[in-house]
């Protein structure tokens, strides 16, 4: 059997989060999407539940981090070029993102990173099969 991943995160606008994600390219899942939480869908078994701030809280007694000041993951997504990372952090960032780190080309691995408006860190990468082989 297959998993599924459900990611939960925090945010303190959903509507900007939304906007956001659906700039990218993205599509929600309206079955799990409403005042509270938004069903970000990246694939038929990864998506990204985007909880208001309130919301989130109900789910931990752990306060939620500040990703002002507080790295909370990274969250890593694959493109199917080293094109499709570019078009996507570039998009990224003229749609409310800020760059996080810079360019890492090791050959095989091609990355670039992003904060999302709300802080969270997000990697897109491609990684090369044919390059990837010759590293073994």
């Amino acid at each position: 059997m297959s998993r599924m991943i459900f990611v939960n995160l925090p945010v303190s606008d959903l509507a900007r989060a939304v906007e956001f994600w659906t700039g990218l390219g993205t599509t929600f899942d309206p079955r799990l999407t409403d005042e509270d939480a938004a069903c970000l869908v990246l694939s038929d078994s990864a998506y990204v539940m985007l909880l208001t701030e309130r919301f989130f809280g109900t789910f931990t007694d752990k306060p939620v981090a500040d990703t002002r000041t507080h790295a909370e993951a990274i969250l890593a997504l694959s493109a199917v070029d080293r094109e499709e990372v570019d078009r996507l952090v570039d998009h990224a960032l003229v749609s409310g993102g800020a760059p996080a780190g810079g360019t890492q080309d090791e050959g095989f691995v091609y990355t670039r990173s992003f904060e999302d408006p709300d802080g969270h860190l997000w990697e897109v990468l491609f990684l090369d099969p044919t390059a990837l082989e010759e590293q073994v």
